[in-house]
C-alpha cells in the first residue's frame, strides 16, 4: 500500500479489542462503527491537521507516534506526545468546529484509523442513551483531560529536571524513540539545557 492510502475497514482490527472491553456495546453496533474507520499508512512528518484549519477527523494509532505542537511567535512548541493504541483529535475545533489551536505530525512512519465527524457523533447519540456507557466514555475523556492538567501543572512546580525524571519514569518510550528537540520543546527548555540536565542526571546515579 502507499503512503497515504486510505482503505475502507469493514473488519473489527485485533488492536481495537481493549476498547471494546472498556465499552460493553452490542457487536453490530461496534462492527458498524469501527467500520467507519479508513486505515491510513503516512510518512514520518506527515501534517494530519494545522494549526488553524477545522478538525474534521478523529485518529486511532495503530502504529508509530504524533505530536501535537503549536506555533509561539515562529517557534515550534511541542504540547503532547501520542504513542501506539491512542485516540486523538484537535477537541475543541473537532467538537464546535472552531480553528485549532495545535497542529498533529507524524514522528515516525504511521499507521492510523481515521473516523469522520459524522460517524462519530451518530455512535456517540447511541453512548449518550445508555448510562454506563455514558459514564464510561466521561472517564475516558476525562483521563486525557487530567493528562493535559498535569502536564501543565508541573510547569508550575516543578524543576526542568524532574519533569525530564517523571517522564523518563512515566512514558519512557518518548525518551527512546522521540528526537531530543521535540523532547526538549515538550519540558520547556532547550535541548542544550536538556543535555545538560542529562549529563547531570548520570553523573549524580539519578
Amino acid at each position: 500500500m502507499k503512503s497515504g492510502q486510505t482503505v475502507r475497514s469493514f473488519f473489527i482490527p485485533e488492536m481495537f479489542e481493549h476498547i471494546k472491553n472498556r465499552f460493553p456495546f452490542p457487536k453490530e453496533k461496534w462492527r458498524k462503527f469501527l467500520g467507519s474507520f479508513q486505515r491510513m499508512n503516512v510518512p514520518a512528518k506527515t501534517l494530519l491537521l494545522k494549526e488553524g484549519e477545522v478538525s474534521c477527523n478523529a485518529y486511532y494509532l495503530e502504529k508509530g507516534m504524533v505530536r501535537a505542537w503549536y506555533n509561539n511567535d515562529g517557534k515550534d512548541v511541542t504540547f503532547q506526545f501520542f504513542p501506539e493504541n491512542t485516540m486523538f483529535s484537535s477537541l475543541e475545533s473537532f467538537k464546535k468546529g472552531l480553528p485549532s489551536m495545535v497542529s498533529f505530525e507524524t514522528i515516525e512512519p504511521c499507521i492510523l484509523y481515521k473516523i469522520n465527524k459524522p460517524d462519530v457523533e451518530a455512535f456517540l447519540e447511541e453512548v449518550y442513551e445508555n448510562p454506563e456507557l455514558r459514564n464510561l466514555f466521561m472517564d475516558a475523556l476525562f483521563e486525557r483531560v487530567f493528562d493535559y492538567m498535569k502536564h501543565f501543572f508541573s510547569f508550575i512546580k516543578d524543576t526542568p529536571q524532574q519533569r525530564y525524571l517523571n517522564l523518563v519514569k512515566q512514558k519512557p518510550e518518548i525518551i527512546k524513540r522521540v528526537p531530543q528537540h521535540y523532547i526538549a520543546s515538550y519540558l520547556g527548555i532547550t535541548t542544550v539545557h536538556l543535555s545538560r540536565i542529562k549529563s547531570k542526571i548520570l553523573k549524580e546515579g539519578l
